[in-house]
């Protein structure tokens, strides 16, 4: 099948042209104008961009906590994501105590058979033997070819002690869920080093803070998350480290529990109030809002939500871009479109929005994966399964 999308202004990490867009089946086959095409499907994006699909690097689909899961699963989260403008996760599959790495592999893969859009997996290592030293070797030969560790909460140290760590190993290292200018600055310190030392961050830090954990009753366990919101004042910082490339990538984090039902487990005792929030359907245009912020430029939006994830975690250029041979994961985004995020019409499977009557500018309008349509005019032409596992190679930047 041919679909050509005309008249659009094609965003790119590194261009920004007006051109149409051709796909042949599943792939990006021409970028230009004028082209004489005959297409099966045409999509105006008269006025509008046309970017590739986002690539969220961060998400716990499924997510056990306390006796509990998170409220969305492979297919829930997934279309969310999608309607968010993100056609590719890379979900973090869990080793349970006292299990080796495929065990938890394995039952991730079983999760996943319900995603409906293209996905990855990063691997939690919460014990360390010979047997699991051994299978991550095997794991990577598989396409997962990164790993997680905890380490404490004291941000700015732990941060510094994992670099540290790396620099002993002779490997690159990638810090989650940034939040804080101590930490960001342990990445500029070895990133000044010459280390190959990369971190995201994620929207919670640069919209949310100390103040809505602060809110009134127990309305503040909603944005009960780790790390914890910090003061406003880090925000800046932060857009700073994002313009800079000291921080190179913007995931969600996304793990959404209900506030009934979930979060008020923690009513009587704080330490049993699931972490974490619902996110990965607003990431995108969130981000957006930085452009129209002035504290990124348009390219620069596009290859922190896209390109940089993608190169970072072995998936580009068939995804992260647009250009002939990469996957036709295109979203076609109206930035006219003033709205306001709220739980009443958001398409995750929680209860509440972090977000709640925030007015944001810019719509995914039309969402394709691999040429075809997952989300035009507000409705979701996706199916369970369709999704595709992405076995990744090793980092690339």
């Amino acid at each position: 099948m041919r679909t050509l999308i005309k008249g659009g202004t094609v965003v790119t990490a590194t261009e920004t042209t007006k051109a149409d867009v051709v796909i042949e089946d599943e792939q990006v086959a021409a970028i230009g104008v004028g082209m004489p095409v005959q297409a099966d499907v045409e999509i105006d994006a008269t006025d509008k961009y046309v970017m590739p699909g986002g690539v969220d690097v961060h998400t716990h689909m499924d997510l056990p906590f306390g006796g509990s899961f998170c409220s969305d699963n492979f297919e829930s989260g997934t279309r969310a994501a999608a309607f968010g403008g993100t056609t590719t996760i890379v979900d973090f599959a869990l080793q349970d105590y006292g299990e080796g790495l495929r065990e938890g592999l394995d039952r991730w893969h079983e999760k996943a058979k319900l995603a409906t859009t293209d996905y990855g997996f990063h691997m939690i290592i919460r014990e360390v033997n010979d047997q699991v030293l051994k299978e991550m070797g095997e794991l990577v030969g598989e396409g997962v070819t990164s790993f997680k560790l905890f380490m404490a909460m004291m941000e700015g140290e732990a941060v510094h002690r994992a670099f540290k760590l790396a620099e002993l190993a002779g490997t690159p290292a990638y810090i989650v869920h940034l939040s804080s200018r101590d930490a960001l600055n342990a990445v500029r310190e070895a990133r000044d080093r010459g280390l190959p030392a990369y971190a995201e961050t994620c929207p919670q830090y640069l919209y949310l803070s100390l103040d809505d954990l602060a809110r009134p009753g127990f309305e503040g366990a909603k944005f009960v998350c780790s790390p914890p919101l910090r003061t406003a004042d880090h925000q800046e910082d932060l857009w700073k480290g994002l313009r800079g490339d000291d921080l190179q990538v913007v995931s969600t984090d996304h793990a959404p529990f209900n506030y009934v039902g979930q979060k008020d487990m923690g009513k009587d005792d704080f330490s049993k109030i699931p972490n974490g929030l619902p996110s990965v359907e607003d990431r995108f245009t969130l981000l957006y809002g930085g452009v129209e912020a002035g504290h990124i430029g348009l390219n620069r939006f596009v290859e922190i939500v896209a390109t940089a994830p993608a190169k970072m975690f072995g998936l580009y250029p068939r995804k992260g871009t647009i250009a002939p041979g990469s996957d036709a994961d295109v979203v076609v985004f109206d930035p006219r479109v003033e709205r306001e995020i709220s739980a009443k019409t958001h398409h995750m499977y929680v209860d509440y929005s972090a977000y709640e009557g925030r007015k944001v500018r810019g719509l995914p309008e039309t969402v394709l994966q691999r040429g075809q349509v997952l989300v035009q005019g507000g409705a979701f032409h996706g199916k369970p399964g369709r999704g595709r596992f992405l076995p990744r190679s090793r980092i690339s930047v």
